[in-house]
């Protein structure tokens, strides 16, 4: 397992009983979490010290409740990245921390490559891929299906001091996208994308990612490069082995261009009982 353990801003600081307590910057957060099944901690004083708690709803989605007025957003930092932070009404707050491990990982391929890289970012969220891939010197084509998310994107790429990077922000349906860039001839080194279970298009696509997510990984060998550096595939899909991610990756990009392939898990420790929350799986190919 992959832990992000370097964080200074964002802290995991206990678990139990479906929830979990979180530091971003100076405000903690209480948020559900469906995989921690064991109990509180004896020592719950934390708890009594949140800024806002967000509960799930039976009937599906949730609410979050302030105990104190905090900012509509704030923001966090990790290394020269910054990133807007916001309570959203689903539950999350715009970044996913675990995936600071693969952040670090693009940025050393890319600035071990020696040469120049373009790298197509493809459900690309608030871009925090994007801005690692950016910062370390990369062309970057940031792509997401959801205008707001692409907004939030531009917004922490400004943040973190990278506004002048030469990086392509497009809202669009990620396959349709592939396969224009397929007849335009665009190549890439790297490739990033982060699928979720379920979604839907602009113009009302159907994703089911065991349906749909080894034809992409098809379309997107297509617009690679003749020597290409990485391809990185998360997931947080439940009951989604690693090995699927690895076989898929051996299957198309092993086969194609040799090269490393390595998957397994991705995790965040917990401050107060030295136990470690699971956060998805990752899938890497490199050269």
């Amino acid at each position: 397992m992959l832990l992000a353990d370097d964080w200074k801003e964002y802290e995991l600081i206990d678990t139990g009983n479906g929830e979990k307590l979180e530091r971003w910057g100076k405000y903690i957060l209480r948020r559900p979490d469906p995989q921690i099944i064991w109990p509180l901690n004896e020592d719950a004083g934390p708890w009594k010290k949140v800024d806002a708690h967000y509960h799930r709803s039976q009937s599906g989605g949730g609410k979050w409740e302030f105990f104190r007025k905090l900012p509509e957003r704030w923001t966090v930092s990790y290394g020269k990245l910054s990133f807007y932070i916001e309570p959203t009404g689903f539950k999350h707050t715009g970044l996913f921390p675990e995936q600071a491990v693969n952040w670090k990982w693009i940025m050393e391929s890319i600035r071990a490559a020696g040469r120049p890289v373009k790298v197509l970012n493809l459900f690309a969220y608030t871009g925090g891929a994007t801005a690692a891939a950016a910062s370390a010197g990369a062309e970057v084509c940031h792509v997401d299906a959801a205008k707001g998310m692409v907004a939030w994107a531009k917004e922490n790429l400004e943040l973190s001091g990278l506004k002048d990077k030469p990086v392509r922000f497009i809202t669009d349906d990620v396959i349709k996208f592939v396969q224009r860039e397929q007849r335009r001839g665009s190549k890439y080194d790297g490739v990033i994308m982060d699928p979720p279970s379920y979604g839907r298009g602009p113009r009302g696509e159907v994703w089911k990612i065991e349906d749909c997510l080894y034809g992409f990984i098809e379309e997107c060998l297509a617009v690679m490069s003749d020597k290409p550096l990485f391809f990185l595939i998360n997931s947080y899909t439940t009951g989604f082995s690693p090995t699927v991610l690895s076989n898929m990756l051996k299957i198309t990009m092993g086969r194609k261009y040799g090269g490393k392939v390595s998957s397994g898990e991705v995790g965040i420790p917990i401050t107060a009982t030295g136990l470690v929350l699971p956060c998805g799986i990752y899938g890497r190919w490199e050269r």
